[in-house]
């Protein structure tokens, strides 16, 4: 009919457990959504733009870092999680400025608060069966203590300057001080549903004001 619009390109046509045989092909990349049952928000899971960048949104930690972690002044944390063939592999990317610390096997974390301070939970179901770990120096901390120590908890709710024996712990690396370049890989590995958490073998009592850490663990699905 003369002068109709065609609208057909800004159409959203849903389809559900639909097989294509052949070449999957779309010019303005694809994506892969979540749609909340109670409030209809579209979350992205994945995708791939027009340009064949691929994005895993979704492959993070099942629960991510603590408040009292990730609202630090000039904190970076980053989760990663991601299954290729038989091997899992989990990584956090953290920038300590912002955060602080305080006595020896003392939990890391935002000065004065009560806010839970681990840095993500280890599930089988997301990050498989640990079997290794290590953590690396990618920036030498300065201002706090530069001893540090990874250890994880069956507990959540470890805070700032808590001592982390108060919690159910287990420690999984001494690494001692941490230097530009340096690399150390955990003596033991977190169980299933445990936290981890960033605590000092040493006593300073001061906020970082820099320090680059990569930690990565590597499982399986057993």
């Amino acid at each position: 009919m003369h002068g109709a619009t065609d609208n057909s390109q800004d159409e959203e046509i849903k389809m559900a457990n639909t097989t294509f045989k052949g070449t999957l092909r779309s010019e303005g990349g694809y994506s892969s959504i979540a749609t909340a049952a109670s409030t209809g928000v579209e979350t992205t899971q994945m995708s791939i733009s027009s340009a064949g960048f691929i994005s895993l949104d979704a492959n993070t930690m099942a629960v991510e870092a603590g408040t009292g972690i990730t609202t630090g002044s000039g904190t970076i944390y980053r989760s990663s999680v991601q299954r290729s063939g038989g091997i899992i592999t989990t990584r956090i990317l953290i920038d300590l400025t912002g955060l602080r610390s305080t006595g020896s096997g003392d939990i890391i974390g935002v000065n004065g608060t009560a806010l839970v301070c681990h840095i993500g939970q280890i599930t089988a179901a997301r990050n498989g069966t640990i079997l290794t770990g290590s953590m690396e120096c990618f920036e030498a901390p300065a201002g706090g203590d530069p001893d540090l120590n990874v250890h994880s908890a069956t507990e959540g709710t470890g805070v700032e300057d808590g001592a982390i024996g108060d919690l159910t712990e287990t420690l999984l690396v001494n690494a001692g001080d941490a230097t530009l370049g340096s690399k150390v890989y955990f003596t033991a590995v977190p169980a299933a549903d445990s936290f981890l958490y960033l605590t000092t073998g040493d006593a300073t009592d001061a906020d970082y004001t820099a320090g680059k850490l990569f930690i990565e663990l590597m499982g399986y699905e057993a």
